[in-house]
């Protein structure tokens, strides 16, 4: 067990590291891209609402933090040439890229197998899975001129242990898992590149209330109340941990 909640961060824990975070429009993603920019990262953010990202861009401007670019990519459309104009615009942009969190993410249908859209399944792969496969797999360069960069999965509990109805979300994350734990072994020993996993676990988001309609969200922690892993993989503290999948809200 990693004791990531006895760590104090200061307030430069992430200044001078330049970071990507897809899904930053909303829920979880949007409060790190808040906290990581409160910690002093340059920030990247993409997300498919061009409004959504114009906001938190506004949001995170008036605090006076260091650059922020917006992107808007929508994942569950975009094929892999999209991904390669992206990562190019950034290439010529920054000469490294510190830090990257894959935690776009859509809950597709809580349906059995047997009842389960096949277009759903694959929206919900393209968005889940290939766009953290993709955006990584062109990031590596940019990553590997960074001194000590990481790479942060959102996985889920229902991607360890897998629970009927959960359709292509579970089997999403199952691969994101198994995605993390390659990735991790083929870059120990040829770059300084880290690759993890976080299981937020239950937190009141709107994709909590799309896949418990009748739960009270009141039971669950706010987005801004799980943000230490993502602080210490993303930090300087967590520069020897890699191929582990943290579960945020462990006791």
């Amino acid at each position: 067990m990693l004791d990531f909640k006895s760590y104090k961060f200061p307030s430069n824990t992430l200044e001078d590291k330049t970071i990507v975070i897809t899904g930053a429009g909303s829920g979880i993603g949007r409060e790190i891209a808040k906290c990581y920019s409160g910690l002093g990262a340059e920030l990247i953010l993409l997300s498919k609402s061009q409004d959504k990202l114009e906001t938190l861009h506004d949001e995170l401007s008036s605090d006076n933090s260091k650059n922020i670019l917006i992107q808007p990519i929508d994942f569950a459309l975009s094929e892999e040439k999209d991904y390669v104009q992206v990562v190019g615009a950034l290439s010529e942009e920054y000469s490294k890229i510190d830090g990257l969190v894959n935690n776009a993410g859509i809950l597709g249908e809580k349906k059995s197998i047997e009842q389960y859209n096949y277009k759903t399944w694959k929206q919900v792969m393209a968005v889940n899975l290939d766009a953290g496969f993709l955006l990584t797999k062109h990031l590596i360069p940019l990553l590997r001129e960074s001194k000590s960069s990481s790479v942060i999965f959102t996985s889920s509990g229902v991607g360890k242990v897998g629970r009927p109805y959960w359709g292509s979300y579970s089997v999403s994350k199952f691969a994101t898992e198994g995605l993390m734990q390659i990735l991790s072994e083929e870059l120990q020993n040829t770059s300084s590149i880290r690759v993890n996993c976080i299981n937020p676990g239950a937190v009141r988001t709107k994709m909590r209330k799309s896949a418990y309609p009748a739960e009270n969200p009141e039971i669950n922690p706010l987005a801004s109340e799980i943000m230490k892993p993502y602080i210490f993989l993303m930090s300087d503290f967590s520069e020897n941990i890699n191929g582990h999948s943290i579960d945020a809200q462990e006791n």
